[in-house]
């Protein structure tokens, strides 16, 4: 059973700089002080963005002496995935399609 947050990642990821620590976040966990940097956000900004995105379950944070590290939490983007599920089917038989008339065109 998946619990909903108040906030859903929808949500979440409606906020290009919430998008943006996301990606970042990928390469692995960083502190507050290198997200600041690579978004080019204040610092306040940067810990309400990611209160909203710890809130929708997208990112944990992790004690690391006196600083906090953040990192993905993959089992938020579950509610991404299975939305996006059926769209990615349709792709995939549509890139299908187009490789075998470029097959046959060829």
């Amino acid at each position: 059973m998946i619990l909903m947050s108040a906030l859903s990642a929808f949500d979440a990821l409606a906020d290009p700089s919430r998008r943006q620590i996301l990606d970042l976040l990928i390469a692995g966990p960083r502190p507050v002080g290198e997200l600041v940097a690579a978004t080019g956000l204040s610092q306040p900004n940067t810990s309400r963005h990611l209160r909203l995105l710890r809130d929708a379950q997208l990112v944990r944070a992790t004690p690391n002496g006196q600083r906090r590290l953040y990192c993905l939490q993959a089992d938020g983007l579950r509610e991404l995935e299975l939305w996006l599920a059926p769209y990615r089917r349709l792709w995939r038989g549509r890139l299908q399609a187009l490789e075998a008339h470029l097959d046959e065109t060829e």
